[in-house]
């Protein structure tokens, strides 16, 4: 029998308050029927989390900075891998606690729309491409290619979510039916059709006057209707009670748990479905609803082998679990995610004696290493820690705090600015500072819920922290060459344009366990970096549309107008330099196009590149500017030259009218191949010239 088959004879044997018991995220044991507990809360967006010991990668936002979906996929098997072997481990001492099941709540394919969301980290950034390709492969990796599910993957939160987080209980995003359909909508759709996700979830707010977790367009028009969609739908953690608390749409519990399960809502993260005994007695919802979603969930756990005497994981224990291997995986993809965005000939560093000054609230801190939702290593390196271990046969390290991550002074009884005299002596004793600022999840991220355990919230702004402003002014009169490594979940503009000793900038945004050991090497040279960035960043000063208004205009690179833009999406240096030519495209029957291009490492340094494709058509209903495409990531050693192969999916050259209706774009075209936008910033920054192909279809 299938898993839904299976899930069909057990739910028939269920009386109706062992049915909805089952619909809650902390379902209790049916012992007659052999059903153990189980809590389907779990998260996994950059390693198994909150459960204890596991590795830790770069935050979404910095895996996204790859623009790889082949390696995405590696670190989402490694995330499953660990989640499988610490669910086998917790089992087999009775512990069924929350974080330690197989159902991950992950990934966040939500649209990084605004700077200023402070779960924007959680994210692979504002385009709908790279969001579709990273999600795709991110799902494959936790689910597993077998018979039996890894893990289940549940992608969130649908749709169109993307703050502001103090309003999301009560917020109604309206959003107009193209910018649906071309922008919030494709990746989730992909992830259903393409990637077989197992669950969806709804997000708090509303999407044009219906609550996400009982949205009749999104989970019945679209989801199960146009889709094909047979999964789970889950709410958000108490989202539910939010219908009559805040959205305003039913008068109590019951009604609200009623409308949710009879839109389709099979389970509840929260509490409110205890109230479905009581809406069936009064007649709100039916029996069949309820064994309908009940059939799902039990669907669920057959397809991970939950009721099954052996699967092919089950032998996954401790060996599998924070190891070496995992460990290595995780300081490639932190080399990788490290965006370079300034460079004024200063690096690489030489390896000669010297001294370094390393200074600022993120230089020693681990906090700063992990984003949000993270699980908790074994083997943290901060960027102090990792030049010290690069350096210590050539080099003196000298350290200061400099100041508070946002707060006017580190000691309480201390006058404001106490750490500042110090950064300044240690700077002058230096021949070289690297000045670490930014935020961490204590101060950007998701705000304070019943699920989380502090208030972080969105940015007010995209300026530094007023002590870390002083400390950047204070270390920057000394006159020394500065290296500012920012790390944030998002786009800053550290105002360095003012100091001319700033010769260096790197985005490291929550660069994970091995952060600081990839750092220190990218600042040696030990490799070259890579990373891209995968959503825009403004200038402080930029005139940003309101954050409450969710319409596409004047929004992410295909909508913005580039004067506020201080660092363009997709933008990142290297130490090397990239030649691309020969573009060449040839569309097959099917209406796909093959792209070829030759990509020549024209340094004497080895080097990755990321090979961006954009594609810019003519005709209504289309974005500005030229749009990702197409993308593949590639190592080449110096002066040595390969021949890339990208296919671009015939859906890329499609517009979505006003009425949401998805239309094919027939006649002129170009195609770019770069390692960048093909905008005019982003050469006057330094990114490489793009070849450029002028086409018909």
């Amino acid at each position: 029998m299938t898993a839904k088959e299976r899930a069909h004879t057990l739910v028939e044997q269920m009386t109706l308050p062992e049915m909805i018991s089952q619909l809650r995220h902390d379902a209790p044991a049916i012992e007659r029927l052999g059903i153990l507990a189980y809590n389907w809360w779990n998260e996994g967006l950059h390693g198994a989390a909150r459960s204890g010991t596991a590795t830790v990668f770069p935050q979404a936002i910095g895996l996204a900075a790859l623009f790889d979906d082949e390696f995405l996929y590696a670190v989402a098997s490694v995330v499953s891998t660990e989640q499988r072997a610490k669910y086998n481990l917790y089992k087999a001492e009775g512990d069924r606690d929350i974080y330690k099941g197989l159902t991950v709540w992950s990934p966040n394919i939500n649209i990084f729309r605004d700077p200023r969301w402070g779960r924007g980290q959680e994210t692979f950034g504002e385009d709908p491409y790279l969001t579709e390709r990273l999600a795709v492969a991110f799902i494959k990796g936790l689910q597993g290619s077998g018979s039996v599910l890894k893990t289940a993957s549940c992608v969130k939160h649908f749709a169109a979510h993307s703050g502001p987080e103090p309003l999301r209980h009560g917020f109604d995003a309206v959003v107009s039916k193209k910018d649906l359909e071309e922008t919030y909508l494709p990746a989730f759709e992909a992830a259903v059709k393409e990637a077989n996700v197992d669950a969806v979830m709804g997000a708090y707010s509303a999407l044009n006057g219906e609550p996400c977790c009982a949205n009749a367009y999104l989970m019945q028009h679209k989801l199960r209707g146009e889709w094909g969609f047979e999964g789970m739908y889950i709410s958000d953690c108490w989202a539910i009670r939010d219908f009559h608390l805040n959205h305003k749409v039913t008068k109590n519990e019951e009604e609200s748990a009623a409308l949710a399960l009879k839109r389709g809502c099979d389970l509840a993260c929260g509490c409110e479905y205890q109230s479905l005994e009581k809406a069936f007695q009064k007649g709100l919802i039916t029996r069949e609803q309820v064994k309908e979603a009940a059939v799902r969930v039990m669907t669920t756990r057959f397809k991970l082998g939950q009721f099954d005497q052996q699967t092919v994981y089950d032998t996954l224990g401790i060996e599998s679990l924070d190891s070496e291997e995992h460990a290595l995986l995780a300081y490639e993809a932190s080399c990788r995610s490290l965006v370079l965005l300034k460079n004024d000939d200063l690096l690489p560093l030489k390896k000669h004696a010297g001294t370094l000054a390393v200074i600022g609230p993120n230089a020693n801190s681990r906090e700063a290493l992990l984003g949000n939702y993270h699980g908790t290593s074994s083997r943290y390196v901060t960027i102090l820690e990792g030049l010290r271990e690069y350096t210590q046969e050539y080099a003196r390290i000298l350290y200061s705090e400099g100041s508070g991550l946002t707060k006017n002074k580190v000691e309480r009884l201390a006058k404001e600015d106490d750490r500042l005299s110090e950064a300044v002596f240690m700077a002058k004793a230096s021949d070289t500072v690297v000045l670490c600022l930014g935020l961490n999840e204590s101060v950007e991220g998701e705000m304070h819920d019943d699920g989380n355990g502090g208030w972080a919230g969105d940015k007010e702004d995209l300026r530094l922290p007023l002590c870390q402003r002083k400390l950047l002014k204070a270390v920057a009169e000394t006159g020394k060459p500065i290296i500012v490594v920012l790390l944030s979940g998002g786009s800053l503009d550290p105002e360095i344009e003012q100091y001319p000793n700033v010769k260096a900038l790197i985005q490291a945004w929550y660069p994970g366990q091995e952060g600081g050991r990839a750092i220190a090497h990218l600042l040696y040279g030990a490799f070259s970096p890579s990373g891209k960035l995968p959503v825009t960043f403004y200038k402080a000063e930029a005139d940003l549309p309101s954050f409450t208004d969710y319409s596409m205009q004047h929004r992410t690179y295909r909508y913005s107008e580039h004067s506020d833009v201080l660092y363009p999406f997709g933008f990142g240096l290297s130490y090397a330099t990239f030649c691309f030519d020969g573009l060449q495209a040839e569309e097959t029957a099917l209406g796909d196009v093959t792209v070829t291009v030759s990509v020549r490492n024209t340094s004497t340094v080895a080097s990755r590149t990321v090979v961006q494709l954009y594609l810019k058509m003519e005709g209504p209903d289309l974005p500005l500017h030229p749009v990702l495409c197409g993308m593949k990531s590639l190592a080449l050693q110096r002066g040595e030259e390969k021949l890339v192969h990208v296919r671009i999916d015939a859906r890329r050259f499609t517009a979505v009218d006003e009425q949401g209706i998805r239309h094919p774009v027939r006649g002129p075209y170009t195609l770019y191949a770069g390692s960048s936008q093909p905008d005019e910033h982003s050469m006057h920054l330094g990114a490489d010239k793009p070849a450029i192909l002028r086409c018909i279809r």
